[in-house]
């Protein structure tokens, strides 16, 4: 992809960036925080050490009679126990096993009925955190447990700077532990100064023909497309023809959703993920077929009688209904199709033209297909995402 700095409008889309970073960093600012190599033996630090001890024996049935004996009821119940056996094993898979470091503690101090500790993980090399709840009282079964990345421990040393080589070396490396255990499947492209300084292609582009993933392979993109929306909406807003204080209102109607939310909400709101507004991808969505959903406004149905969660800007909760009817907005204020405009005023401009929205029951040559992978009971199973 080519693309120099100056395509876009940089102040505005630095204003609809910037506004989305600083009511995040708001929302989530970081405890300060040590780490220390010897774990105390409380009971919620030995329930982390045994929750490590299963991930890294990758043994199912052990972990289910972990399950019933240790997890709270209501903690157990909140899921079958299909799910909870489903985390674990993805967790050994994307780890590789697990190799202590530390327990963490935070300024001001958690309960002492919780747990945090650091761990390393031995396939990406990343730091990631055990955190759990447990009860205050004997048996002391675990309350609440996510697995979660985790920031570099207090006592590691900064890393000194490395060469675009080593930086490059490091990236392949990872890359291809990724890959041997099929844990990655696309390309790569690192460049400094519009330069590449590391490609690759790696793993399958379609199951069904077992075609090889190449460096000019298409990809759908999916929530990426979020940014270009973003990007629109700055230009948009750059040319005088919205601004970000609108109520969507002006934009959209009652057909979308009822006046009170079309006149409290605002176009900040939306790129902000702070309207309060949820998914369109619903039960009527899963039921229906995608032949009903080929514009923007074919979704009407799905947003249609949707509630706010809370008052606009007064909490963060990703959105993807949120950016469809920014899409709608764009349609409005530019005055074509959302798809036409996107090409024509941000992937056309950057000459990305293998960057689109692509009909899956269309022939689009060159193009990947999407997968998820499931433990089955006799092995792996692949499904793919076209539905």
């Amino acid at each position: 992809m080519k693309k120099r700095h100056s395509l876009f409008p940089v102040s505005a889309f630095a204003a609809a960036m910037i506004s989305v970073a600083a009511f995040a960093a708001a929302a989530q600012q970081p405890l300060p925080y040590r780490d220390d190599p010897k774990i105390p033996d409380t009971p919620a630090c030995r329930r982390a050490l045994e929750v490590i001890e299963l991930v890294n024996a990758g043994d199912a049935e052990k972990v289910r009679d972990y399950i019933l004996e240790n997890f709270t009821p209501q903690f157990r119940d909140m899921a079958p126990m299909e799910q909870h056996l489903r985390i674990f094993a993805e967790t050994r898979v994307a780890s590789d096993g697990y190799d202590i470091h530390s327990v963490r503690t935070y300024d001001p101090p958690r309960p002492a009925t919780n747990a945090v500790i650091v761990v390393k993980n031995r396939l990406t090399e990343g730091w990631e955190a055990i955190v759990l709840d447990v009860e205050e009282t004997a048996p002391h079964r675990i309350s609440s447990l996510s697995f979660a990345p985790a920031r570099v421990p207090s006592d590691v040393e900064p890393e000194k700077p490395l060469s675009d080589a080593e930086i490059a070396r490091q990236l392949g490396a990872y890359v291809d532990r990724l890959a041997a255990r099929d844990l990655f499947s696309g390309t790569v492209l690192l460049a400094k100064n519009g330069k590449p300084l590391f490609t690759k292609a790696t793993g399958i582009a379609n199951r069904d023909c077992m075609t090889q993933v190449r460096l000019d392979t298409k990809f759908n993109t999916g929530s990426m497309f979020k940014m270009l929306t973003a990007v629109a909406v700055a230009q948009l807003a750059e040319k005088g023809k919205l601004s970000f204080e609108d109520p969507i209102g002006k934009y959209i109607g009652t057909d979308w959703l009822d006046q009170p939310i079309l006149d409290k909400v605002t176009i900040r709101h939306l790129l902000t993920h702070t309207s309060g507004l949820g998914s369109y991808f619903n039960e009527t969505y899963d039921r229906s077929s995608r032949l009903l959903f080929r514009k923007v406004g074919d979704y009407k149905p799905l947003v249609y009688g949707d509630s706010l969660a809370f008052e606009p800007g007064s909490r963060w909760q990703y959105s993807n209904t949120g950016f469809l009817l920014l899409g709608a907005i764009v349609e409005k204020a530019g005055g074509e199709d959302y798809f036409d405009y996107i090409r024509g005023h941000v992937t056309g401009p950057a000459g990305m033209k293998n960057t689109d929205c692509y009909e899956l029951d269309l022939v689009n040559e060159n193009l990947a297909v999407g997968y998820e992978k499931e433990q089955g009971p006799d092995g792996v199973v692949y499904r793919n995402n076209v539905f």
